[in-house]
């Protein structure tokens, strides 16, 4: 089971089943929700996702992706896309172990800032990841 929350703590979640995938997305949508060069998302079964304590806000960033987010702190929590109804991807930084999710590969890299050198050696994909 992962645990994790809000800077604030007073958003709690709990995932209670496998991961589906993890990435490190690079586009400019996510670097602009964050604040951060790029961010860490877990994907896991919707059913999975739990809120054990407070309630996010969300914003709609576009076109069929709700976003939520502590509105006490900020601290961005959640990614949801209309094309991926049975799925939820939580940031990977808000776990209470981060560890324990680490990413399978890199998407968006096509937007990368420049100066992020990308080491790893894990997969890079210049958009989403493709279709399976």
């Amino acid at each position: 089971m992962l645990t994790g929350g809000c800077l604030c703590g007073r958003i709690r979640y709990r995932i209670s089943g496998a991961p589906i995938g993890s990435t490190v997305c690079h586009c400019v949508d996510c670097r602009r929700a964050s604040g951060a060069p790029f961010v860490g998302w877990v994907s896991v079964p919707r059913n999975a996702f739990q809120l054990v304590a407070g309630a996010t806000k969300t914003h709609m960033s576009s076109p069929g992706v709700e976003r939520a987010f502590c509105a006490d702190c900020g601290t961005p929590l959640t990614y949801r896309h209309a094309a991926f109804a049975g799925e939820i991807d939580v940031a990977t930084g808000t776990l209470d172990r981060p560890d324990d999710a680490p990413p399978d590969n890199h998407t968006w890299t096509s937007q990368k800032l420049a100066w992020v050198q990308l080491a790893d050696g894990l997969p890079q994909y210049p958009r989403a990841l493709p279709e399976p």
